[in-house]
């Protein structure tokens, strides 16, 4: 018996790692504040890059970034608290409410030992730092809050999700760039699977618009500078594309234990199939041009889920808009699917929200998670003149009705990081 014919024996009704659902969903990104609204962006194609409205950027080459706009943390959380919490702890803390919220968690009925929480991100809380380091660097000695040792951990997202909702089972952090969001997810998968939990909060958070960001990548040259049409400037797999932008945001998912969640009568947005996560170990930054590492990511992902590659209908692609990155990832997509590669719709959530590193793989997951419920795939935007090297099927600039049986989504990471999720349409 092959490691396909296994899995689906075992979700046909023999013994096996238990099956994991998608009950609730939330969001807080460059296009919107909830999870609807954000997928009614995705859908219209409406990009959230802007100018930078956070700090002088007047400085640097890149001037745009796809910021979460109008986004005031004291309607959420009570002044006090906020002031002490990094700007990707507040969003962590918003989008994993919304999450709850939505997939009827009551938690007097819960065994909150049997609740844990698992978030992504790619630096933590770095805009907690800046504003003292800054002041020093131009005043001499400052006070500063003891929450500034504590608060800008790249831990603390995930606490404060944890410390609100009482989860007291399995507290992680996944710091692996811009894979930790897709990485939690499926590590959240990995859990329930082993019964360790009934119920993960997990997704990702991120919030770099900051000098940092825009010096080191900058440096890098590989941030668009598109600054004149900021809204065209994110153009996956794009013959003109000239670089990624700095997005920034949160998304958060319950995941519960199918049984667990039939019996509260829960919505059931999608089946979390399969995950796997890989290294390349080629290069801090540069993707081995042939795709070999996330292809050997995907084909595990697909093993793990007992899913085939013919089987697959809908990528939700990492494609981050760089040169070498987006003819990798086609590279790999055609290794693990073949001639198949051809008839699978691809697409990149990037071109509407930029690159939000830690939570991107998160956001995207959501995009994935709403195709597989509703049949409907956003666009690619900003796709006007293919890249010769990239000539499948990129879904440009206009939403399609299909039907999406099988997703997946894939993040590829700084350091050679690869991870990749598979969803599939809940049926009994």
């Amino acid at each position: 018996m092959t490691i396909s014919e296994e899995k689906q024996a075992r979700r046909a009704g023999s013994p096996g790692p238990r099956r994991v659902v998608i009950t609730g969903l939330g969001a807080i990104t460059p296009v919107g504040h909830t999870a609807p609204d954000t997928w009614a962006a995705f859908v219209a194609g409406r990009s959230g890059v802007d100018q930078v409205a956070s700090f002088d950027v007047s400085q640097y080459p890149t001037r745009i970034a796809a910021e979460v706009k109008g986004f005031d943390p004291t309607a959420y959380i009570p002044a006090r608290e906020a002031r002490r919490m990094a700007r990707c702890s507040q969003l962590a803390v918003v989008a994993a409410r919304e999450a709850v919220a939505d997939a009827g968690i009551d938690w007097a009925q819960e065994d909150r030992e049997r609740a844990g929480v698992i978030l992504g991100t790619g630096m933590g809380g770095t805009d907690i730092l800046i504003e003292p380091i800054s002041r020093h660097a131009r005043d001499g000695a400052v006070r500063v809050t003891p929450y500034v040792a504590l608060e800008h951990l790249a831990n603390m997202p995930a606490f404060h999700v944890s410390l609100e909702h009482g989860c007291l089972g399995a507290l992680s952090t996944v710091v692996t760039a811009c894979a930790a969001g897709t990485q939690a997810i499926g590590d959240g998968l990995e859990l329930i699977r082993r019964g360790r939990t009934d119920i993960v909060l997990a997704g990702g958070t991120e919030s770099q618009v900051n000098m940092l960001f825009f010096t080191g990548f900058g440096a890098m040259r590989v941030l668009s500078t598109r600054n004149d049409e900021p809204q065209a400037a994110s153009r996956p797999f794009d013959a003109q594309r000239d670089g990624f932008v700095i997005g920034e945001g949160a998304g958060m998912f319950v995941l519960e234990e199918l049984e667990h969640a039939r019996r509260r009568g829960a919505r059931i947005y999608a089946e979390l199939l399969g995950q796997a996560a890989g290294a390349d170990a080629y290069h801090i930054a540069q993707p081995e041009a042939t795709g070999v590492g996330p292809a050997r990511t995907m084909r595990w992902a697909l093993e793990d889920a007992g899913v085939a590659p013919e089987d697959v209908d809908y990528i939700n692609a990492h494609g981050s808009a760089t040169l070498q990155n987006d003819l990798a990832e086609t590279a790999a997509i055609k290794r693990v699917f073949g001639e198949h590669a051809y008839r699978l719709a691809v697409n990149s959530t990037k071109s509407m929200i930029g690159h939000c590193f830690g939570a991107a793989g998160a956001v995207e997951g959501l995009a994935a998670v709403m195709a597989v419920y509703t049949d409907t795939i956003h666009p690619t935007i900003n796709l006007a003149e293919p890249d010769p090297g990239c000539d499948l099927d990129y879904v440009p600039n206009i939403a399609r009705q299909r039907r999406v049986n099988i997703a997946i989504s894939n993040s590829f990471g700084l350091g050679g990081q690869n991870a990749c999720i598979v969803l599939g349409k809940y049926t009994e």
